[in-house]
């Protein structure tokens, strides 16, 4: 990867090469990189962090946003494998949780390389089926009430007029992207899960996440923090609490490979 590439899917990393693992990191929709920018900052030294940017968003607005899952997976799973020379761990919320998943079994069937933890926040098991209706497709304003009322997207970015317009592109490639994905059924990774979940949130609750125990052949376990579906800002603290405990037990055994 050259160093402009490193950059343009990169662009908050703070590299510590002495680091003994990597924490890669996946937006929910419509977000971008910046959700992780100050991750770095609370993590212990021996943690790398690396923010995935995205096509479409901040950083890469003038570049068009994927909205099939493999054509994604084609443009990632390369870039991705550049950093699993020491043990990886990979965190997704929401959107994201489906990007990771999909990237794991992908590293898998390519590389033979697996995450040393899979982290996912916000997002029901990948076999379980959302039987929510599709709204990517709705015209104006019904794509916008359908988001609200969903919970599809963060409160401040919903009531920002001016943002909202500029985002509502990227908002329909993303949910193109969840409601167009199907996962290759039958395939159970050999890593641990971890799963996050907000109490408040109305659709993705406990009973769906304790579904990611049927895809490792591992252990799973599911934490319900306070919030609703983007706990992942109201209990972030918390999070990245959970998420530290979690890696530096990995860490103290785990070396390059």
């Amino acid at each position: 990867m050259t160093t402009n590439d490193y950059k343009l899917w990169f662009p908050y990393a703070k590299p510590r090469p002495a680091g003994k693992l990597r924490l890669i990191c996946f937006p929910y929709a419509g977000g971008g990189a910046g959700i992780y920018r100050t991750w770095a900052d609370h993590f212990p030294s021996y943690i790398e962090v690396f923010a995935v940017q995205l096509p479409g968003r901040e950083t890469r607005t003038r570049e068009k946003p994927f909205n099939r899952m493999a054509p994604l997976m084609e443009a990632i799973t390369p870039v991705i494998h550049t950093l699993v020379d020491r043990p990886f761990a990979l965190f997704g919320h929401s959107m994201g949780a489906m990007i990771v998943w999909e990237l794991a079994c992908e590293l898998k069937r390519r590389f033979d390389r697996e995450p040393i933890h899979l982290f996912v926040a916000g997002r029901r098991a990948p076999h379980v089926p959302d039987t929510s209706p599709p709204i990517h497709e709705l015209p104006e304003p019904e794509f916008m009430e359908e988001l609200i009322r969903y919970n599809g997207l963060p409160k401040e970015l919903a009531e920002h007029t001016e943002l909202m317009e500029f985002k509502k592109p990227l908002l329909r490639a993303d949910f193109e992207l969840c409601e167009t994905y199907r996962p290759q059924s039958d395939f159970r990774l050999n890593c641990p899960i971890t799963a996050f979940g907000g109490l408040e949130d109305p659709d993705e609750k406990r009973e769906l996440l304790e579904k990611w125990r049927d895809v490792t052949t591992r252990f799973c376990k599911v934490h319900m923090l306070p919030g609703d579906h983007f706990f992942l800002q109201t209990s972030e603290q918390r999070l990245i609490q959970l998420l530290s405990e979690e890696l530096r037990r990995i860490a103290l055994w785990a070396a390059p490979r």
